[in-house]
């Protein structure tokens, strides 16, 4: 993460197809990205690597930060079950192995992972002793090897909130390992999401209580009912009131546009940049 006195520059979520679409615009700023092929389970489990192959070659001449999105679809990181852990495990394994590949020697990058906290488990925080602490300590027993892999790569892992209504689970979740290698993600259209249907903070305080440790935000615009990832201006997130808070952190963080419809990611980031919050 670095600190800009000018406004930030955008980075983008993309697969590997629409990389090659927005490979001019990515390079007229050295933008960030993070390269979203690997959430599917089936790329992970076949040979992924021609994948992370054309994304690097793609890349040539690209010095701003890359990451991937992890795998999620199927289990959640505090599974219960011993045997399902394992699974998840490698699973964790196999997506920081396509960071590696797409890196290189260069190494860093992030990975992001999805939050395991639901409505129902807030619910139940403060009705079942332990009930939060004893969650926390599930996901570190999944996490913990991918934690220490992603230490030696030099990479972060992003704890990106999903159904999350308590804003603080994941900065006290992230904080709990210890290492400079787990941080927390943001998603706007989730956290409006959360906001109008389970009384969650507004977006910006989802900013406010991670502070200094998030290290990454999924951008995308929704109406508060839904996961839409709209473009920016299509829905109701505060965005003033988001940038607001994210200059106000001692490091800005990767800012990656997530969109539906990939084709429309240079749009979105000229609606933020008419806006004076971005470029």
């Amino acid at each position: 993460m670095t600190r800009r006195n000018s406004p930030p520059v955008l980075g983008a979520a993309l697969d590997v197809e629409h990389l090659e679409l927005h490979r001019r615009w990515v390079l007229e700023h050295q933008r960030d990205l993070e390269i979203q092929d690997f959430i599917d389970i089936e790329t992970l489990l076949g040979d992924w690597r021609p994948i992370a192959d054309a994304a690097r070659k793609l890349l040539d001449g690209h010095r701003g930060r890359v990451g991937i999105h992890g795998p999620f679809y199927g289990w959640s990181i505090d599974t219960q079950d011993p045997d399902v852990r394992e699974i998840v495990k490698r699973r964790l394994d196999a997506g920081l192995e396509a960071l590696r590949a797409i890196n290189g020697e260069k190494g860093g990058g992030h990975m992001v992972v999805h939050s395991p906290s639901t409505l129902w488990d807030y619910n139940h925080y403060d009705l079942n002793s332990g009930m939060r602490q004893k969650q926390i300590e599930r996901v570190r027993l999944c996490l913990n090897d991918a934690v220490r892999k992603a230490e030696a790569m030099g990479a972060v892992i992003v704890i990106e909130n999903c159904d999350d209504t308590d804003p603080a689970f994941r900065v006290d979740l992230a904080r709990s390992f210890e290492s400079p290698a787990v941080r927390v993600s943001i998603d706007t259209g989730h956290a409006l999401l959360a906001h109008g249907t389970y009384g969650a903070p507004p977006v910006d305080a989802f900013v406010n209580v991670a502070g200094e440790m998030l290290a990454h935000v999924h951008l995308q615009d929704a109406d508060g009912h839904g996961d839409r990832h709209w473009v920016m201006g299509e829905g109701s997130v505060p965005w003033h009131a988001v940038f607001r808070a994210l200059a106000k952190l001692p490091e800005m963080p990767r800012l990656m546009i997530e969109l539906n419809d990939l084709s429309r990611i240079p749009e979105a980031a000229a609606w933020l940049e008419r806006q004076g919050l971005a470029v």
